[in-house]
C-alpha cells in the first residue's frame, strides 16, 4: 500500500482543524475416555442423578421429544461454519481449537497450513531471518494462504497488490477478509475507499467503525479523524475526542498526540493541562516528531536544557525543521560535556526505538514460536509436522 493510513493519518494542528464451563465436545467413540474398571462402581449414582435431571428437563420440552442436545456440544458444527469462525484466529487460538477433537483438527488443517504459508510469505517479503527477499514468492505464499481461508493472508496479499498498483485486486481481498470479520482488513478497506480515484468517505467510515468497535487502534484513530473533520460523517468533536482517547490508550502514537491537543484546548475532551502534558510526553517517547518538538519546548521553558536538547535533537533527526533553530540555541548555552551527554542519550533512544520496531530476526519471532507449538500438538503426527513445515518453506 502506498502508505495505508496516510489518507487519514494527519495530526491535529494547533492553529487548524483536526487532521484525522462447558464440557469439551466428543465427536465419536475414538475421542471418548472410558472410566477404568476400578472406578465403574462410582458411575451408577451419577447416571441415576443425570436421568432424574433429564426427566425434569423433559417435562418442559414443548415438542415432547425428550431433552434437547447439550448446549456446549460443538463437535458437529458444519465445516463451513467452523472454517468461517476460525478464519480470523491467531496461532494460539488455532492450536487450541485444533486440540478440541479429531473432527476439528481435520477441519482446521487447511488453516494450519495457511499459517505456515503466512509466516514464510513474511520472510520472503522482508528478507529476514536468513531468507532471501523475493516479493513474487511472498505474494504466492500469501495467495496460497488466502486460498486456504486465512483472513490474515488475504490482508497481506491485498497489501502487496496495493503496493504494486493493482488496487482493485487488493481491495477485493480486503473486502473478502473484512466480511469475515478481520479488523485490519476492515480498516484497510476503509482506507482504500479514501484513497480511491473516486473517494467514498461514507463507505470508509462504515468500515472504520466496524474495525474500531473490534478494538483496532488504527481504525479508532481514522474514525476519530473523520468525525472531527466531518469527512463522510457529521462533524462531532465530542465523539472524535472519545475515539482519539480510545486509540491512544490502545497504543496509537498519532492518537496520543491528538489526545494531548484535545486535553490542551478542551475540544472533544474536558480541558486538563496535566493530562495534556502526560499524553504529549507519551507520544514524544514513542517517536512522534511534533510531540518531541512540543516536549522539547516545554522542557526548555522549565529550564531543563539538557533534556530539552535530547527531544529537539530527536525531532530534528525525524525531519521536524522547526526544531533546528531552538536546538542550536540550547547547544550554545550548554557546556560541551552536557551537549555530548544529550547527543549520546538521543543516539541510545534512537537505537532502542529502531530495535523495538525492527527486531533482529536471528531470534525466533513470536509467530515462529507459536507455529512450532501449533505443529507440536499431540493430535498432529510427526510426519504431518515435517510435511507442513517443509512444504510451507518451499
Amino acid at each position: 500500500m502506498r502508505n495505508q493510513g496516510a489518507a487519514a493519518s494527519d495530526d491535529i494542528g494547533r492553529s487548524s482543524c483536526f487532521s484525522i464451563s462447558t464440557p469439551l465436545a466428543k465427536s465419536d467413540g475414538r475421542d471418548r475416555h472410558r472410566c477404568p474398571p476400578s472406578r465403574q462402581y462410582s458411575q451408577q449414582p451419577h447416571r441415576d442423578s443425570r436421568r432424574r435431571r433429564e426427566g425434569r428437563a423433559s417435562r418442559w420440552d414443548v415438542g415432547g421429544e425428550g431433552p434437547s442436545r447439550a448446549a456446549g456440544d460443538f463437535s458437529d458444527l458444519p465445516y463451513e461454519l467452523l472454517a468461517r469462525i476460525a478464519t480470523t484466529m491467531d496461532v494460539p487460538s488455532l492450536r487450541a481449537a485444533s486440540a478440541v477433537c479429531r473432527s476439528w483438527r481435520e477441519a482446521l488443517g487447511p488453516l494450519r497450513e495457511a499459517m505456515v504459508l503466512l509466516w514464510s510469505g513474511k520472510r520472503f517479503k522482508h528478507g529476514r531471518g536468513g531468507w532471501q527477499r523475493d516479493p513474487q514468492k511472498a505474494l504466492d505464499s500469501f495467495l496460497k494462504g488466502a486460498a486456504r481461508g486465512s483472513a490474515a493472508a488475504m490482508v497481506d496479499a491485498g497489501l502487496m497488490y496495493w503496493e504494486m498498483g493493482r488496487k482493485e485486486e487488493g481491495r477485493e481481498l480486503y473486502r473478502k477478509a473484512a466480511e469475515l470479520g478481520h479488523p485490519t482488513a476492515q480498516c484497510n478497506l476503509g482506507i482504500s475507499f479514501l484513497e480511491a480515484d473516486q473517494p467514498n468517505p461514507k463507505e470508509a467510515v462504515k468500515w472504520f467503525y466496524k474495525s474500531a468497535i473490534s478494538g483496532y487502534p488504527r481504525a479508532q484513530y481514522s474514525l476519530a479523524l473523520c468525525l472531527h473533520q466531518g469527512h463522510g460523517v457529521e462533524h462531532n468533536p465530542i465523539e472524535a475526542g472519545k475515539w482519539f482517547l480510545r486509540a491512544a490508550e490502545a497504543g496509537n502514537v498519532r492518537a496520543m498526540y491528538n489526545t494531548s491537543i484535545c486535553y490542551s484546548t478542551g475540544e472533544g475532551l474536558q480541558q486538563s493541562h496535566r493530562r495534556a502534558r502526560m499524553w504529549m510526553k507519551l507520544a514524544a517517547d514513542q517517536g512522534h516528531r511534533k510531540a518531541q518538538l512540543e516536549r522539547g519546548l516545554e522542557l526548555y521553558s522549565s529550564g531543563d536544557l539538557m533534556k530539552a536538547l535530547v527531544y529537539l535533537e530527536l525531532a530534528t533527526r525525524a525531519g521536524e525543521a522547526s526544531a533546528t533553530h531552538m536546538k542550536e540555541v540550547i547547544m550554545e548555552a550548554l557546556c560541551p560535556a552536557s551537549r555530548d551527554r544529550a547527543i549520546a542519550l538521543a543516539d541510545k533512544w534512537q537505537l532502542q526505538h529502531a530495535h523495538r520496531h525492527h527486531p533482529d530476526c536471528k531470534y525466533p519471532s513470536p509467530l515462529l514460536c507459536s507455529l512450532i507449538s501449533l505443529f507440536s500438538s499431540p493430535l498432529i503426527s510427526s510426519s504431518e509436522n515435517l510435511h507442513y513445515l517443509c512444504w510451507g518453506a518451499l
